[in-house]
C-alpha cells in the first residue's frame, strides 16, 4: 500500500499536468476530479478499520466537496493580486473554516449530498471568470519533477493524519485539496492567474463524478463488502465523469453558434 502512496498520486499529478499543456486547463481541472487520492485513502480506511467506520468516511468527503471549492475559490480571488504564497495561505485557511463547519453537522447521505450540490451549483457562479488557453512555453522536468515529489509527500502526511483523528476528519482529510495545491501553485508559476483560474473552473465538471464516488462508496460498503462497494462506485464515478463531459461539451458547440448570431 505503501507503492500505491509513492506512484499512484505522483503519476496522476505528472498525468494532469501534461494533459494541460496538451489540451488546455478545463481539460487538466476535469481530469482531476477522479478520485484518485481520495479513492485509495478510503479503501485503506476500509482494510484497516473496516467498511462502516470508511463509510462514514465517505459520507464526509463527499460533503468535503464543499471544502475543496472554498479552497478554489479564495486561492482564484486572491491570485489575481497576489503570489502563490498569499493565495495558498488564503486558500488553505478557507478550507480549513468550513472543513470545521462540516465536522459539526450530523453524518448522513442527506446532509452530505447537500453538501455537494451546493458545493457544484455555486462555485461556477462564485469563481472569477478566466479566458486562459493551452500554455506556449514548455514544461521543464525539474517542474514536473517537483510536482509529483510534492503529491507523495502530501499523501503521505494525509493518510498518515487521517486514522488518527476518527472517521469524520478521516473522510474530510481524504479530500484534502492535494491536487489543487500542487497544479494551482506549479501552474501559477509557470503561467500566471488566468491559467490557475481556468483550471480550478474545470475541476468543477469532476465533482459530480467525485460525489457519485463517494455517496455510492457509503451505501455500498455496510452491506456488500469492500471489493464490491469500491468496483462499483468507480465504474459510477467514470460514467458520472464521461457523462458530464459529454453535456458540457454539448452545451459549449450550442452556445458558440448563438454568441455568433448575436454578434
Amino acid at each position: 500500500m505503501l507503492a500505491l502512496k509513492l506512484i499512484l498520486v505522483p503519476l496522476f499529478l505528472l498525468l494532469v499536468s501534461m494533459s494541460g499543456k496538451w489540451w488546455g486547463p478545463k481539460a487538466a481541472g476535469w481530469l482531476a476530479g477522479f478520485p484518485v487520492v481520495a479513492g485509495p485513502i478510503l479503501w485503506l480506511l476500509a482494510l484497516e478499520r473496516g467498511a462502516e467506520f470508511a463509510a462514514q468516511a465517505a459520507l464526509l468527503s463527499a460533503s468535503a466537496i464543499l471544502a475543496s471549492e472554498a479552497f478554489n475559490w479564495a486561492y482564484a480571488w486572491t491570485c489575481r493580486a497576489a503570489g502563490w504564497p498569499a493565495a495558498l495561505g488564503a486558500g488553505l485557511a478557507a478550507w480549513f473554516v468550513t472543513a470545521l463547519a462540516l465536522a459539526r453537522l450530523p453524518v448522513g447521505p442527506g446532509w452530505a449530498a447537500a453538501s455537494a450540490i451546493v458545493a457544484v451549483v455555486a462555485a461556477p457562479r462564485m469563481l472569477p471568470r478566466s479566458s486562459a488557453v493551452s500554455p506556449s512555453g514548455t514544461l521543464r522536468r525539474v517542474d514536473l519533477i517537483l510536482r509529483m515529489v510534492a503529491g507523495a509527500v502530501l499523501t503521505l502526511s494525509v493518510t498518515g493524519l487521517s486514522g488518527l483523528l476518527g472517521s469524520s476528519w478521516s473522510g474530510l482529510l481524504a479530500v484534502f485539496p492535494l491536487l489543487a495545491i500542487v497544479l494551482s501553485v506549479a501552474s501559477q508559476r509557470a503561467y500566471g492567474p488566468s491559467f490557475v483560474i481556468a483550471l480550478l473552473r474545470g475541476m468543477v465538471l469532476g465533482r459530480f463524478s467525485f460525489a457519485a464516488f463517494c455517496l455510492s462508496l457509503a451505501a455500498l460498503l455496510p452491506g456488500y463488502g469492500i471489493t464490491l462497494a469500491f468496483t462499483a462506485s468507480l465504474a459510477l464515478s467514470m460514467l458520472v465523469q464521461w457523462s458530464v463531459r459529454v453535456v458540457s461539451m454539448t452545451l459549449s458547440k450550442a452556445r458558440v453558434p448563438f454568441e455568433s448570431r448575436e454578434a
